[in-house]
C-alpha cells in the first residue's frame, strides 16, 4: 500500500492506492483561510497538522489492515506559501498563501532585476515565495530577524513528519529562488531578499526518497517507522502525475480554487514576457509550464454565496445545451490575475447587465468568463513555444459538463473526460510515494488514465464565442484603468 497526502487550501486530503495503483480508500479534513486584510490570505500551519491527523485518522477507521501495510508516501500541496521557521522549528507568524497580494509592491522590485527572469524563467509573481519574505523584511523586521528556515507548505508537513528539511523541484521552481534551467537553488536571488541557502530546505526530486516517517507518528497511527517519504510535487505537478500528463505535448486544464491550463517539457522553455509559469516537473529532467487563473470555481463559489444557491443549482439552471453567450460578461479577476496580466490590483467586474439578465444568465458569464481566462492561458502558451491539440480535465468544477463544453468552445480544442476515478493531486503524491519505496520507472508508474468521454467544440457557436472573447479581451484595459 502506497500513501498520498494532498495539502489543499480547503483541506487535507489522505489517499490509500496499493501496488497496482487501484484506489483503496481516502480520507479528508476541512481547512479555512483567513483574510484579516483586503488582499491577504493566511493559514496557521498547526491548522495542517491538525487536518492532516483528522484525515489520516478517518483513513486507519474505514481501512485499518490496508493502512498498516503502507509502505511509502508521497506528498503534494499548494505552492508558494511561506512558512517561516526559527532555528528551534517553531512557526514565526501564519503561513502567507499563493493567492496573498500584498507583496505586489517588493515582487514589482524584485521583478525589475533581470536575473530573477533570467534564471527562474518566470516573472516575480506577488504570490511567489520571495516577495512574501521581502515584504516580511520590509513590514515585520523582527520576525524576519528570527527565520532560520523557510519551508513550502507540504515541507512543513514533511517536517513534521520525519525530523527532515527537504523539498523538490517542482515546488521549489515557484519561489523566485531557483535556478530552473539548473535545478538548484540561486545564491544570486536568494542574497537579493537577503537570505542564503541556509535558510532553504534541501533538494532532491520528486520520485526520490526524502524523508522517512518517524516512529511516534508511525505509532500512532499503527505503520512501520521508517517508511520512505517521496520528495513529492506541488499541486499542479502532482494532479500532473495522477492523470499521467509527464510526456512533451500532453496536457490538463484544472478547475480548482483557481485554474490551470498545465503542459508538460521534455525541455526547458521559459519565457517570461508571456505570464506563462515554466517550473520543473516532479520528474527529473522535464519541465512544465501553466497559465494559471487565480479565481475558478473561486468564482462561481463566490456567485454562489451572493445568490444563496449551490453551485451545482446554479449551473443545473442552464441546462444540457450550450447556450450562445448572452452579451453579459464576467471577467474573473476577484483576487487579481497571474496570466496573462501579471496584475493584482485588478478586480472582477460584470459587463453588459441589463433587467433581463437573470441569475442563469449571470451563472452563464461566470462560466463563459473562466472558460475565456483559459483561453488568456492557451494564447500566452502559445507565445511560449507550445502548441496543444487537446486537453483532460480534471478538478471539482469539471463535473460540471456544461462548463466543460464551454471551455471546448473557448478553446476550440476537445476536452478529454477520464474514466471514473481518482487521479488528482493526492493520487499523483501516492504515485510519487510508490516509486520512491520501489525504485520503479516513473514512466511506467505516470500513465494516464482511460479517456470516458470526449467533449468537441461546439462548432455552430464557434462564432459567437469568438466575438465573447474579443469583448472579454477589451474588457481588461478599461478596468484596470478604474481599479489600479
Amino acid at each position: 500500500m502506497y500513501l498520498g497526502l494532498d495539502l489543499g487550501t480547503s483541506g487535507v486530503k489522505a489517499l490509500l492506492i496499493d501496488a497496482g495503483q487501484t484506489v483503496v480508500g481516502s480520507g479528508h479534513a476541512s481547512l479555512d483561510v483567513s483574510r484579516p486584510h483586503p488582499g491577504w490570505s493566511e493559514q496557521d500551519p498547526a491548522d495542517w497538522l491538525r487536518a492532516c491527523e483528522e484525515a489520516i485518522a478517518a483513513l486507519r477507521a474505514a481501512y485499518p489492515q490496508q493502512l498498516s501495510a503502507v509502505k511509502g508516501i508521497g506528498l503534494s500541496g499548494h505552492m508558494h506559501g511561506a512558512t517561516l521557521l526559527d532555528a528551534a522549528d517553531q512557526v514565526l507568524r501564519p503561513c502567507i498563501l499563493w493567492n496573498d497580494t500584498r507583496s505586489h509592491a517588493e515582487a514589482a522590485a524584485l521583478d525589475a532585476n533581470p536575473r530573477f527572469r533570467a534564471l527562474t524563467g518566470n516573472i516575480v509573481f506577488p504570490g511567489f515565495t520571495a516577495p512574501k519574505l521581502a515584504w516580511v523584511k520590509n513590514n515585520e523586521p523582527a520576525i524576519f530577524a528570527k527565520v532560520a528556515k523557510v519551508l513550502l507548505p507540504k515541507d512543513f508537513l514533511r517536517l513534521w513528519l520525519s525530523g527532515e528539511h527537504i523539498s523538490e523541484m517542482s515546488d521549489s521552481a515557484g519561489t523566485s529562488w531557483l535556478d530552473v534551467g539548473e535545478r538548484r537553488w540561486s545564491a544570486e536571488l536568494l542574497a537579493a531578499t537577503s537570505l542564503d541557502e541556509r535558510q532553504m530546505p534541501s533538494l532532491v526530486e520528486g520520485t526520490q526518497k526524502a524523508g522517512a516517517l518517524r516512529a511516534e507518528l508511525a505509532s500512532k497511527w499503527g505503520l512501520q517507522a521508517g517508511i520512505p517519504i517521496a520528495g513529492g510535487a506541488g499541486d499542479n505537478a502532482a494532479s500532473a502525475c495522477g492523470m499521467g500528463t509527464v510526456g512533451a505535448g500532453q496536457a490538463f486544464v484544472s478547475l480548482g480554487t483557481s485554474g490551470v491550463l498545465f503542459a508538460a517539457n521534455a525541455s526547458y522553455l521559459p519565457n517570461p514576457a508571456s505570464a506563462v509559469h515554466t517550473f520543473c516537473h516532479a520528474l527529473p529532467d522535464t519541465w512544465h509550464q501553466m497559465g494559471v487563473i487565480l479565481s475558478a470555481t473561486d468564482s462561481l463559489n463566490w456567485l454562489s454565496e451572493i445568490t444563496g444557491k449551490g453551485a451545482g443549482e446554479l449551473t443545473a439552471e442552464l441546462g444540457g445545451t450550450l447556450k450562445a453567450p448572452s452579451g453579459v460578461s464576467f471577467l474573473p479577476y476577484l483576487s487579481g490575475e497571474r496570466t496573462p496580466y501579471n496584475d493584482s490590483a485588478v478586480r472582477g467586474a460584470f459587463s453588459g447587465l441589463a433587467h433581463e439578465s437573470s441569475r442563469a444568465v449571470l451563472t452563464q458569464a461566470v462560466l463563459e468568463g473562466v472558460a475565456f481566462a483559459f483561453r488568456d492561458s492557451l494564447e500566452a502558451l502559445a507565445k511560449a513555444g507550445t502548441t496543444l491539440t487537446r486537453v483532460t480535465a480534471i478538478g471539482g468544477g469539471s463535473r460540471s459538463r456544461y462548463w466543460l463544453k464551454a471551455i471546448a468552445t473557448a478553446l476550440g480544442l476537445p476536452v478529454d473526460i477520464p474514466a471514473d476515478g481518482d487521479f488528482g493531486a493526492a493520487f499523483g503524491a501516492a504515485r510519487l510515494g510508490l516509486i520512491a519505496a520501489t525504485g520503479a520507472d516513473p514512466l511506467s508508474i505516470c500513465t494516464a488514465p482511460t479517456t470516458d468521454a470526449t467533449i468537441e467544440p461546439d462548432a455552430a457557436l464557434g462564432g459567437a464565442y469568438a466575438d465573447a472573447y474579443h469583448r472579454y479581451r477589451a474588457l481588461y484595459p478599461a478596468i484596470k484603468s478604474v481599479t489600479a
